[in-house]
């Protein structure tokens, strides 16, 4: 019996059957946010290399999977799939060909039987392994810049130091656990890819590449905004007054931050009805703004719902208005809110530790320079209303 023409006629009921299974496991989360098209990436092509290799004589020759199943880790990676979550998906596939190919396998003879699985067995193992080594490369590549991007900005910063003596004691605190997990992990890292026996434990070694990531990101944002907030006292942030559709502005930061409050279960609202076509301002530090009021009430609430609102309040000025229902701020800290480094925390709840201490004073200068006022309203346990007047023209 030709097994390669049965799969090829079951191609497309496995592929949706496969999609349905991976979006039902709840040990791929990943898959979640992804669209039908994007969770089958390169799948199709996997299972059609398949049909090619169970037509051929010689039992041994995968080759045509390698090219799709090489595809599929560097997209993976780049889904921000973990090791775990790719091989389930494979675990899965095999289920989902053999369920499907029980009926005509039962009707073949042992030795057809026994051929067509074993081929369907190697051609995944096979397909695991190259998808595994090209998840590896993206990570490598992604490790690799980086690296680039911290000696970069860490050459900024050494500039810049001079001008920021009274922060750095409290910046060398803060870079030292992600800089030595960094150091540490690379270095377990690198050592293992010089040895010259293959390395067992894959699902280890990758689980140290992203903790380098992972703290290579956290790093990165603090010394971001350490520039940021430098750059700002030193004068050197000049203005690119421009019309700016705000209304845009809002709904682009919701959209990109709508991965983090859908972690949470967090509804994000925007109330944009009262508000003008568009300002005279500089569109890049009010995204700014935004992304930073925006992002710092989801992280902040565990619960309930994110409200954004933009309206005219007179002839020559606008408000945009973050409200969360989140932790809230106690009455004597919010005069410090403002202040860099400075973290809301209690004895019950230490501060979060992706928190910079510094988004908060950022945005009250980027407000500052655009001539606007910031306010807020905040009480514990029930939330927080930051609310940003800008006028609806600024000059150059």
């Amino acid at each position: 019996m030709d097994f390669s023409q049965v799969l090829a006629e079951k191609r497309d009921t496995i592929l949706d059957k496969w999609v349905t299974a991976v979006r039902k496991d709840r040990r791929i989360e990943s898959a979640d946010d992804l669209s039908y098209t994007a969770v089958k990436d390169h799948i199709p092509d996997v299972l059609q290399a398949m049909v090619k290799v169970l037509a051929k004589s010689q039992d041994n020759d995968i080759q045509s999977i390698v090219t799709a199943s090489f595809q599929h880790g560097a997209i993976r990676a780049e889904q921000g799939y973990d090791p775990a979550e790719i091989a389930r998906e494979y675990h899965l596939l095999r289920t989902v060909i053999f369920d499907a190919l029980q009926p005509d396998l039962i009707g073949g003879t042992p030795l057809e039987i026994i051929r067509s699985m074993r081929l369907i067995d190697a051609i995944i193992d096979e397909a695991i392994a190259r998808c595994f080594k090209s998840y590896v490369e993206q990570r490598l590549r992604e490790l690799k810049q980086l690296q680039l991007s911290l000696t970069l900005h860490n050459e900024e910063l050494t500039r810049l130091m001079s001008v920021n003596q009274e922060y750095l004691s409290q910046l060398a605190h803060e870079l030292k656990h992600p800089l030595t997990s960094i150091i540490g992990y690379s270095d377990l890292f690198l050592r293992q890819q010089r040895r010259k026996t293959e390395i067992k434990d894959n699902s280890a070694n990758l689980e140290h590449i992203e903790r380098v990531l992972r703290n290579g990101r956290q790093l990165l944002h603090l010394i971001n905004d350490v520039l940021e907030l430098s750059r700002y006292e030193a004068g050197q942030i000049k203005l690119q007054p421009a019309p700016t559709d705000v209304r845009e502005l809002i709904n682009n930061v919701c959209e990109m931050l709508e991965p983090l409050a859908a972690g949470k279960n967090l509804k994000v609202v925007v109330d944009c009805d009262r508000a003008p076509k568009e300002l005279i301002t500089d569109p890049f530090q009010c995204q700014q703004i935004i992304t930073n009021l925006i992002s710092n009430a989801i992280r902040y609430t565990e619960s309930g719902t994110v409200i954004v609102m933009y309206q005219v309040l007179d002839k020559e000025r606008c408000a945009i208005a973050v409200c969360d229902t989140g932790i809230g701020i106690a009455a004597e800290n919010q005069a410090q809110i403002f202040e860099p480094y400075f973290r809301v925390s209690s004895s019950d709840r230490p501060y979060l530790p992706d928190s910079t201490g510094l988004g908060l004073a950022i945005v009250s200068r980027l407000v500052k320079l655009l001539r606007g006022t910031i306010n807020l309203v905040s009480e514990v346990g029930v939330g927080s209303t930051f609310t940003v007047i800008l006028p609806l023209e600024i000059e150059s």
